[in-house]
């Protein structure tokens, strides 16, 4: 039978990036902390104002407004761009999350919002370079967005409202969980519109130890929740962890969110050519795109199965 959900009131670290150049030490030390243990931690202090964060938010709110006719002509391809609609199947609930999503990747026209977050981005590359003893411009090198080959995105994310007066069907579901495949991410929420949940307990990134205490990641203005992903983990020798999360479906309509979520991911993924090696040489040298695609092979093989077992 499938282990019955547990929940912690335990709290994420909050890391400022305020006076970054003077701080940095002190800075780096929190990031190590916390990419240790939860894995995930909120950032403020980033100097991105919550104007320019609304105001994305506000152009994918009339992105998903449009008919899906009009938003099926940019349709999600293999170059890891463009909309979708339910079509992301999680082997953890073996259902298509209820949203969708558009993803954009570094072009000369993209938004200015891009370049402000990889800007907080590459500022996290530093300090956590720093905890594993390499340059200080180790992962900025490896993720640098004038490279043409370079695979970072932005995802534009939209989950659909429910109505709280009717019964949510058991196969439904937000977004069901996961890991993240890249290096880093820098997760935008809005206030109000809750959902997200943390499970850590993931040893090695070539294991899928999902546990069963969840804890809830309240959207706070200002704050830039952001997770380690399975590369760094792997570039880490499995120091830094890539935990599972998830968006909760709404069931109880006396604390649950039922209205439309909207959130945007900025996804940190290298380089294709760069070389993928961590301090200890734990895993064999990798290329950036042999890494990624190995990455989502693995997720969805090994989780498939995972899972499986539990419902035995």
């Amino acid at each position: 039978m499938a282990k019955q959900t547990k929940y912690s009131n335990r709290t994420i670290p909050k890391i400022s990036l305020h006076d970054f150049d003077t701080r940095i030490d002190t800075i780096a030390a929190e990031l190590v902390a916390a990419a240790e243990t939860d894995g995930f931690f909120a950032v403020v202090g980033h100097e991105i104002p919550w104007h320019d964060v609304s105001a994305q938010f506000a152009q994918a709110e009339r992105f998903f407004a449009l008919s899906d006719v009009v938003k099926s002509t940019v349709p999600f391809t293999r170059q890891n761009t463009g909309w979708e609609k339910a079509a992301q199947v999680r082997p953890s609930t073996g259902q298509p999350d209820q949203k969708e999503s558009y993803q954009m990747q570094f072009r000369k026209a993209s938004l200015a919002f891009m370049r402000k977050a990889h800007v907080v981005s590459e500022k996290l590359m530093i300090c956590l370079a720093r905890g594993l003893g390499f340059d200080d411009d180790y992962f900025v090198r490896a993720h640098d967005i004038t490279d043409p080959d370079i695979q970072t995105v932005l995802r534009l994310l939209h989950y659909f409202p429910l109505n709280p007066a009717a019964r949510v069907p058991d196969t439904h579901s937000r977004a069901g969980a996961h890991t993240d495949w890249g290096l880093l991410t820098l997760l935008f929420q809005r206030p109000g519109e809750s959902g997200l949940e943390i499970c850590p307990g993931r040893d090695v990134f070539t294991e899928f130890a999902l546990g069963d205490t969840w804890t809830s990641v309240e959207p706070i203005e200002g704050e830039i929740i952001c997770n380690i992903g399975d590369l760094l983990m792997s570039w880490s020798d499995d120091r830094f962890k890539s935990n599972f999360h998830r968006v909760r479906t709404p069931r109880d309509p006396t604390v649950d969110y039922f209205g439309p979520r909207y959130s945007m991911a900025y996804f940190n993924q290298p380089v294709r050519s760069c070389r993928i090696q961590g301090p200890l040489k734990k895993y064999p040298t990798i290329s950036g795109a042999e890494f990624i695609q190995a990455a989502i092979q693995r997720n969805y093989a090994a989780l498939e199965a995972r899972m499986a077992l539990d419902r035995i």
